[in-house]
């Protein structure tokens, strides 16, 4: 089993769905075991116009080849298993190169000059970062957007190098368990793995982590490599902040574990962790002595996409909309919606309703009715079965009950596929079922023009203008919750600083 290094304290480790949090297209018909959480992170010169006169050249030693990354079978197929679960590889070339030459400058000051390292962007909005023992390095699209200037993300990957410099994974390897955060939701939900491997509340797991040791001696590691190669070692206390706030923003909007899909999960950026990087970062350079490079940094993420992938389901608001698939539904009042690699989960505020959504085989022959009392979930009482059509589609729904949460169940045919909608309440109600029908009852065909407008949200870089504030450029954000926080979360303000004239910050627009 190969264990992957996380940035700040979170690996990867058989990551069984095919899918990622916002690929729904690709993971919902995989009855995924249990997908887990995780996880964060050359130039040349041309001398030919400088040749000797003399007639004869000198000989030049031939630059010795630079050294690639060993590719065992396991770790290919981790690798393949990470791209499934992460919506595959973001393709953007100037981006990569910016990743690639940071970390050729990261290798070269580091005192292993010779290991080879490979990074793959992954097209997730989620905040992470991780490492293969091989040396593979992962980075998402979603902690590059995060990310201010190349310092900060040279903290990232200087620490994930860290992990494979002090071989941490390989300590790790034996002793790592994994241990899945559940709710007493999924003991009442019966036997059926794929909703076994996701509680409606909670939807991820947290996997044995590296000790407090082990992060400390990386946080060292990576701050000393950051600053060898003449970035601001204070990248590391700056991001390490900036993630802790973008958690926070997460956990004002939703019940469900803010950090459950970010490498915060397992090691918050504890005001002891800050002030380690910072001590850190003391030892080789004064505040502002090393180089930032953030004008380099914006303009190679000017245009990222943001968030969730359009063209694989998303999130706006209360509604769920996939394009390339051509539905949408939209979840009640006071729910929240998560997107994740296994199912649209919901939970509504409080957290005494939630619901699930998601796509299961069923054969072609085999009835709807048949399909709800066929065993995959226990409790169901077959004499509520009732035969339905919702929206011109066949449907059929029942209800189960658990010890403590009452199921209404929906199980919808929409072409060839079969959608669930599983709605959880502590205590069955009007409320409650008035919220389940209103829901499926939402679920329809998108019109051509709304598939059209599905644009991905973007990162845009602008210049501010004489008379620009926080507030005035904010209101510029389309798509998001919470516009002035999250401004000042993507842009490295805190919640008293101001912005500057000619000053380039970072907006979301759609």
């Amino acid at each position: 089993m190969i264990w992957a290094n996380g940035l700040f304290g979170q690996k990867v480790d058989d990551v069984t769905g095919v899918g990622r949090q916002t690929s729904l297209s690709r993971c919902l018909w995989v009855a995924p075991a249990l997908l887990c959480a995780a996880l964060a992170l050359s130039a040349c010169g041309d001398a030919s116009r400088f040749e000797a006169a003399s007639s004869v050249k000198p000989t030049v030693a031939a630059k010795p080849p630079k050294p690639a990354v060993v590719q065992t079978p396991a770790a290919e197929k981790e690798h393949e298993r990470i791209l499934a679960s992460y919506g595959g590889a973001y393709d953007d070339p100037r981006l990569e190169a910016l990743i690639t030459k940071t970390v050729d400058r990261l290798v070269a000051a580091s005192e292993r000059p010779d290991l080879a390292y490979k990074v793959t962007i992954l097209n997730s909005g989620a905040v992470n970062a991780f490492a293969l023992p091989t040396g593979q390095l992962y980075v998402t699209r979603g902690l590059i957007a995060l990310a201010s200037d190349t310092s900060e993300i040279s903290s990232v990957l200087s620490h994930e190098m860290a992990h494979v410099l002090a071989k941490h994974a390989s300590i790790r390897e034996e002793q790592a368990r994994q241990a899945s955060i559940v709710t007493r939701v999924v003991t009442d939900m019966g036997s059926d793995p794929d909703l076994t491997a996701l509680a409606l509340a909670k939807s991820k797991l947290t996997m044995a982590s590296f000790s407090r040791a082990q992060e400390f001696e990386a946080d060292g590691i990576g701050v000393g490599i950051s600053a060898r190669a003449k970035f601001d070692p204070y990248g590391a206390s700056r991001f390490l902040a900036a993630m802790e706030r973008n958690a926070a923003l997460k956990a004002s909007r939703t019940p469900l574990d803010p950090r459950a899909q970010d490498f915060l999960s397992s090691h918050p950026a504890t005001p002891e962790r800050v002030q380690n990087a910072q001590a850190n970062a003391r030892q080789y350079s004064s505040p502002d002595g090393g180089e930032r490079d953030r004008e380099t940094y914006l303009s190679a993420i000017d245009g990222i996409v943001y968030g969730e992938d359009p063209s694989e389901g998303f999130v706006r608001g209360r509604r769920f909309l996939h394009p390339k698939l051509g539905f949408t539904f939209q979840a009640p009042e006071a729910f929240t919606l998560d997107n994740t690699a296994q199912a649209v989960i919901g939970v509504r505020e409080g957290g005494n309703q939630a619901m699930r959504f998601d796509v299961v085989r069923v054969p072609s022959e085999q009835t709807l009715s048949d399909y709800l009392n066929s065993g995959w979930m226990e409790n169901v009482d077959k004499a509520t079965t009732e035969e339905l059509t919702i929206n011109g589609f066949p449907a059929a729904s029942a209800i189960a009950r658990g010890d403590q949460w009452q199921f209404r169940v929906y199980a919808l045919r929409f072409g060839s596929d079969v959608y669930r909608f599983i709605f959880a309440a502590k205590q069955k109600s009007t409320e409650s079922e008035r919220n389940a029908r209103d829901t499926v009852n939402s679920f329809r065909r998108l019109t051509l023009a709304e598939i059209q407008a599905a644009r991905p949200l973007r990162i845009k870089v602008i210049t501010v203008q004489p008379g620009d504030t926080v507030e005035s450029l904010s209101h510029r954000m389309s798509g998001v919750d919470r516009p002035l926080e999250r401004f000042r979360v993507l842009n490295g303000l805190e919640n008293n600083a101001s912005v500057k004239a000619r000053d380039r910050v970072k907006v979301v627009v759609d």
